[in-house]
């Protein structure tokens, strides 16, 4: 029967550019490591990745920090089980900032690698592929009324 174990981050096989992995099941003959999505832009400070790992509070914190030294947008993105929590988030935000904030939301189902290794090195490793769902809200800022009128009256 598998064990579930802590999720570990493990650095394997750079030459094959494979980030970073966790190792979810193992038993006597094989180990289960799911490889972390790719293709977010998680390099930008506008773009928050929400897990349920981190704590919500801190994801709040980070988002109106972000709303406060002036960025008018930024990007929550959520997957799997954290879809909810992205959710949640936005609409405190929108709550917090009396309704400034105008949501645009973006439902895709990401593609996840998972590799199957087994224990003994006379057999080959296999790749699993798998979907998930995935949110991408993107928050912004409305324009103030007096700039809608002023552009309705020079059109």
């Amino acid at each position: 029967m598998a064990k579930k174990h802590k999720l570990k981050s493990i650095n394997e096989n750079k030459s094959k550019n494979i980030n970073a992995m966790k190792t979810v099941f193992t038993n006597d003959n094989f180990v289960v490591r799911k490889r972390q999505p790719t293709g977010l832009n998680k390099q930008s400070k506008l773009h928050v990745c929400v897990t349920k790992k981190t704590c919500f509070k801190a994801q709040l914190q980070r988002c109106k920090k972000l709303f406060n030294t002036g960025s008018s947008e930024i990007v929550i993105h959520g997957l799997g089980a954290a879809v909810e929590r992205a959710c949640n988030l936005a609409l405190q935000l929108k709550e917090i900032h009396y309704n400034i904030l105008e949501l645009d939301i973006k439902t895709s189902t990401v593609e996840l690698m998972d590799d199957i290794k087994p224990h003994n090195d006379d057999d080959d490793g296999e790749m699993k592929l798998r979907r998930n769902s995935a949110i991408h809200i993107r928050v912004f800022r409305k324009e103030p009324i007096g700039l809608i009128s002023t552009k309705k009256n020079k059109i």
